[in-house]
């Protein structure tokens, strides 16, 4: 029996379906900046990035949500000799993302028992492997951080998987030195969030009229009568933002 066809994630204009795809993007990073806060308020460990934004938080005046916008547009620069280039959902990626996260830290309560917490954070890799789907599946391209990485990859030739790895383990062990949270809850999210969102991204993956048109496994192209479209070097957007 063959494995069916992942959904397409190839990054598509931004005039396509407006209406239909904008509001699955602002959601989807929404969702997405208040799972960071859920996990940060367990205090059992966070994702490598937010270990990072956490240590710095602790080493300055700015807020977690600040620090991750600061930190976007400093991997942005990274881009110009990997030549990537940032889309819309790039730039939607960094400002949401800093709004959503500092609203959740600021609403949710500090300092709760250990069931409360350990609640909060499989509460919070539950929604954050759903809005990953989510925001991704509106197919507006890769956040800067997934951008870095897949031209990264692109232009060392090596594997996705290695230079994933190298990164997110850099900015794990700079944010612990800086102070950030490292616990079961950081294993729990490299473990779980892919697989989850792997199986929540059909669900919500736009599909243009020749992907609807065709089925779920046909090469999908610009209109029903269109040509495949060249997958963007950048489209996978991997987990993380």
């Amino acid at each position: 029996m063959s494995r069916p066809a992942p959904p397409p994630l190839t990054c598509l204009p931004l005039g396509e379906q407006p209406r239909r795809r904008l509001p699955q993007l602002f959601i989807g990073l929404a969702l997405y900046g208040f799972s960071l806060s859920l996990m940060v308020r367990a205090s059992l460990g966070v994702n490598p990035w937010s270990v990072l934004y956490e240590g710095l938080e602790h080493r300055t005046a700015l807020s977690f949500g600040t620090i991750s916008a600061a930190l976007g547009v400093l991997v942005l620069l990274l881009w110009i000799p990997l030549k990537q280039r940032p889309t819309f959902g790039t730039v939607a990626n960094i400002v949401v993302l800093a709004y959503s996260s500092d609203l959740g830290l600021a609403l949710l309560p500090q300092h709760l028992g250990l069931p409360a917490r350990a609640g909060l954070l499989v509460g919070g890799v539950l929604l954050n492997g759903l809005s990953v789907a989510v925001y991704v599946g509106a197919r507006f391209g890769p956040g800067p951080r997934d951008g870095l990485m897949t031209g990264a990859s692109t232009a060392t030739g090596r594997s996705l998987r290695l230079i994933r790895t190298l990164v997110e383990l850099t900015v794990l062990v700079l944010g612990w030195l800086l102070g950030g949270t490292v616990g079961v809850g950081t294993v729990l999210y490299a473990l779980a969030v892919g697989p989850l969102t792997q199986f929540f991204l059909p669900w919500f993956v736009y599909r243009s009229g020749a992907g609807r048109g065709a089925g779920a496994g046909a090469p999908e192209g610009d209109s029903v009568s269109g040509p495949p479209r060249r997958p963007h070097p950048t489209a996978r957007s991997e987990v993380g933002a």
